[in-house]
């Protein structure tokens, strides 16, 4: 195709950011009340704003650019509110955007006059299509006005008093500019912050400027961002003076990825917002990267432990969904529909849990099969995990049954139970809830309607011989019938006196192939949950269950539920 042509690519020999790994945190810095909220199709008011800085706040945010002050009434109103209501933790530095012309500079730093800190960022941007189409200039002359501007916030700093002021500076449209271009237009900002014989970012809060290195429009791969990134910190002079700063677009889907190789490659800094939200297909979404590295073991500085509560005030403040399959976030993303999936999560939980008996105190390193984190860390709950629709297994129902209404069905049911749930799920077209997954088990084994086998009454008595004596009324399809019999136990008893009771009955010849119990509740509350798998002369197995107060009378129930699943 002669209309796109291919990324540039950076020319740099043994490049080392393929082998790093990100130990530590980078310095977060949001952007949500700048670059987000002029995204939004309604921006946010001045009172919406000041919810919004204190969610960032409350989240762990220590540099949040709030504004753009001298663009509007409202941004210069917002931010000294922040300042004249003293709502700024003396710890959290706020950044204000500007461009570099000389009245927007003063009104800038009089808008930030009395803040505990600030960050004063300035950017013009470099790339040749902007030096082409807007502004018609070469590149000295895009080069002067940076340095033009840096001259202009150093003479206009007394306008912000007291306020320590620290500098940001962007090329805007970093990814895109010529890689050596980049390093001389920072090169002579930086010369200009720092005059020869002057104390290194003077006024500033940590001494050191920051230089924001923007993929403004996403239109490479990754790789490429991380390559220009890394010959930026190999060429830019007095690196360590310096704090590389990253602040990447989604335009291609990789903004996240494109971050965390810019942190590879030398970078300490990033500028995102939440849920990615900004122009076009957004910002880099900084919780997807900040639980990135926590997934990684890596201490982020962010709380996320409440990421539903951080997901509702964004919702509710901007106006914007948050997808059900965002990353941490979205409501299905701790849910597994997959049968496999679901079996495989219900059984790596269960053998956890004996190993935490085995192990008090311990904490287990996290490998649950599909599941990256631990949802608690994120404060979500197991029961969410399995969720069941026309493609889920018979592991994933009876998880439920588990997790919901502590039923613990017999693995060699499971198919049986499943193949049930899938064909409800098939035939509703949608996914069934913990309640309906149980009231289908209560409607096909616990209390089924018009059954063909039914007890109407019954009696036993415990013989001398340890045996149990069993009378009972039965009502086999419509008619009452009288049986009774011995066994070694309840149950034992019953089957024996169904069989000798064939044929007055009709209830078909069957021997108990397998019985299995547990209790479910607690205390007073307590009852016997019985499970019996029957075969019939022909072979074919049926499951039933019971449940009762009574041990015997709830696998008695069993057997009758198995008997009525054969009719």
């Amino acid at each position: 195709m002669a209309k796109y042509k291919p990324s540039e690519r950076v020319t740099i020999s043994d490049r080392k950011w393929p082998d790093n790994r990100i130990e530590k945190a980078p310095v977060w810095c949001s952007v949500d009340l700048r670059d987000g909220n002029q995204a939004l199709a309604s921006p946010l008011t001045v009172e919406q704003k000041l919810s919004f800085f204190d969610l960032l706040v409350k989240i762990g945010f220590r540099q949040i650019e709030v504004g753009f002050p001298s663009a509007s009434p409202t941004e210069y109103e917002f931010i000294r509110r922040l300042i004249d209501e003293k709502r700024i933790p003396a710890d959290v530095v706020i950044q204000v955007l500007c461009q570099a012309r000389e009245p927007l500079i003063r009104t800038t730093m009089e808008a930030i006059k009395g803040a505990p800190a600030a960050i004063f960022h300035m950017y013009n941007s470099t790339s040749p299509a902007q030096r082409k189409y807007t502004f018609n200039k070469t590149k000295d002359e895009i080069r002067d006005i940076a340095v033009e501007g840096v001259k202009l916030v150093r003479k206009h700093l007394a306008l912000a008093g007291n306020t320590p002021v620290r500098l940001e500076y962007s090329p805007e449209s970093f990814s895109a500019t010529e890689p050596e271009y980049a390093v001389e237009i920072c090169q002579a900002v930086m010369d200009v912050w720092y005059p020869e014989g002057a104390p290194k970012g003077p006024r500033s809060v940590e001494g050191k400027i920051i230089l924001n290195l923007p993929s403004t429009v996403e239109s490479a791969s990754p790789n490429v961002y991380a390559d220009q990134i890394e010959y930026f910190c190999r060429h830019i002079r007095d690196r360590d003076s310096a704090v590389i700063s990253l602040h990447t677009h989604n335009d291609r889907g990789t903004g996240v990825a494109a971050a965390e190789l810019g942190l590879l490659a030398g970078a300490e800094r990033v500028e995102g917002t939440l849920f990615g939200n900004g122009e076009r297909t957004g910002n880099l979404d900084i919780l997807n990267l900040a639980m990135n590295l926590f997934s990684e073991g890596v201490e982020t500085g962010l709380d996320f432990s409440d990421i539903r509560g951080v997901t509702r005030i964004y919702t509710e403040l901007t106006g914007m969904p948050v997808h059900p399959r965002h990353p941490y976030a979205g409501e299905l993303v701790f849910t597994a529909f997959s049968g496999s999936h679901q079996d495989a999560i219900r059984k790596a939980f269960a053998r956890r849990k004996a190993e935490a008996k085995e192990n008090p105190g311990a904490e287990l390193l996290w490998d649950v099969p599909y599941l990256l984190i631990d949802p608690k860390d994120v404060d979500r709950e197991y029961e969410e995990i399995i969720r069941i629709n026309s493609q889920s297994g018979k592991g994933g129902a009876a998880w439920v049954l588990e997790q919901e209404y502590g039923i613990f069905m017999p693995r060699a049911m499971q198919p049986v139970f499943g193949a049930a749930v899938t064909a409800s799920a098939d035939s509703s077209g949608r996914e069934l809830s913990a309640g309906e997954i149980f009231a289908l088990f209560e409607r096909n084994w616990l209390k089924p309607a018009n059954a063909a086998l039914s007890v109407t009454d019954i009696a036993e008595t415990h013989l001398d011989n340890s045996e149990v004596s069993c009378r009972a009324t039965v009502n086999w399809q419509g008619r009452n019938c009288f049986i009774g019999g011995k066994g070694n136990g309840p149950l034992d008893a019953f089957v024996r006196a169904l069989g000798d009771a064939l044929r007055e009955t009709g209830v078909p010849e069957f021997t108990v192939t397998a019985f299995h119990e547990h209790s479910v509740g607690s205390g007073s509350s307590t009852d016997a949950m019985a499970y019996v798998e029957i075969t019939l002369a022909d072979g074919r197995t049926f499951w039933g269950c019971g449940r009762s107060s009574n041990v015997g009378r709830a696998g008695i129930s069993a057997v009758v539920s198995a008997v009525n699943n054969v009719v």
